[in-house]
């Protein structure tokens, strides 16, 4: 069987790549071949076959598939072949607007994207709440599987505090520093303004970083759309982790997250760890340029909070922190963290091989 992997256009990470290193494990003699960037070539393992996104070789690769497994649109134009199975396990529960329902999208984005929706033959959904939502917003009336996600199973799994050590070593993390996880959205002005703005950081980092350091770090991570949009970061007490090949293993090395409305989250509320929301323009991405799909204040299982001082308060007393919001929290994990129970791949390859066994036999 050949299957086909594509994660954030390029990268080797999320939920394909927990579904291919779970298959690899099992040794049953698959051929596996990844879509990849350049710009993130050095984050696949030596033994994985690559071919580059978005060329002849890639589209070849598509269509000479059994199974394509991606995480997000496969925006290049391939013929999917007859019993060819297209898993699609995209890359989050939505609180902002998505495809059809966003407020705003550059001319025919939508309708080239809905080709690559119109191939799929299974959308994986990481809870009940977010399926409706989903459904509808990719006009979509084919199989969902409700099986949370498979990038998430690192998170329960005994190897978890491994990772935390081994990815907090390399980036010189001391073991009493605090590491806050930044992970900002992106912004679809900033994405598809003509010629392409340099992204700014709407955070004073210098000002969290003297009132928090040497205690603190900061790890920034941004979207995988404002890739290479951000100046260098010059200040010790701040890595930029955008370009680390998996944003769980980030998950584990933190101690605390910050976001504004990333599907991030969703995923991070599984360590059980504390969250801050730095909305700065919760209302103007919420009433003009995206739109949400339930409002944030009462949900949130963290303070919002809209200045860096008010963010740098936030963070000074992180136990105090949880327990103001205990209760939040747990409601926030019970509406969509039900299916993080570390089995979300066994559930997922399970139907992949089902499909894959369906659709030869039709």
């Amino acid at each position: 069987m050949r299957i086909v992997y594509n994660s954030y256009e390029g990268r080797f990470s999320d939920s394909p790549r927990a579904v291919y290193e779970a298959l690899l494990r099992r040794a049953e003699g698959h051929e596996h071949v990844w879509l990849a960037d350049p710009v993130h070539l050095e984050s696949f393992p030596a033994h994985v076959a690559t071919v580059q996104y978005g060329t002849p070789e890639c589209v070849a690769a598509l269509e000479a598939a059994d199974v394509v497994v991606a995480n997000t649109h496969t925006d290049v134009e391939w013929s999917k072949p007859p019993g060819t199975f297209y898993l699609q396990t995209w890359h989050g529960t939505p609180l902002k607007r998505i495809h059809w329902d966003v407020l705003w999208a550059p001319p025919g984005r939508l309708e080239r994207l809905q080709r690559d929706v119109d191939r799929w033959d299974c959308l994986l959904s990481p809870n009940a709440a977010a399926t409706p939502l989903l459904r509808r917003a990719f006009h979509y009336d084919r199989e969902v599987l409700e099986a949370g996600y498979p990038r998430n199973d690192l998170l329960s799994s005994p190897q978890r505090d491994q990772v935390r050590a081994r990815v907090r070593d390399a980036l010189g993390i001391p073991e009493d520093q605090i590491a806050v996880l930044y992970t900002p959205t992106w912004r679809d002005d900033m994405v598809f303004a003509e010629g392409g703005k340099q992204f700014a950081l709407q955070l004073d980092v210098d000002a969290v970083a003297a009132a928090l350091a040497p205690g603190h770090c900061l790890l920034l991570r941004l979207h995988y759309m404002l890739t290479g949009r951000l100046a260098a970061m010059g200040h010790r007490h701040v890595h930029d982790v955008s370009q680390h090949a998996d944003v769980t293993e980030l998950y584990l090395a933190a101690d605390v997250m910050v976001t504004d409305y990333s599907s991030t989250m969703f995923d991070f509320a599984v360590t059980g760890r504390p969250m801050v929301f730095y909305a700065y323009d919760l209302d103007d991405y919420r009433d003009r340029l995206r739109g949400f799909y339930f409002d944030l204040e009462p949900e949130a299982p963290g303070p919002i909070v809209t200045t860096t001082d008010e963010l740098i308060g936030a963070l000074r007393d992180l136990p105090a922190l949880r327990d103001r919001h205990a209760a939040d929290y747990e409601r926030f994990r019970r509406r969509y963290c039900h299916l993080e129970d570390g089995r979300a791949t066994e559930r997922v390859i399970e139907r992949l091989l089902a499909g894959v066994a369906a659709a030869a036999d039709v």
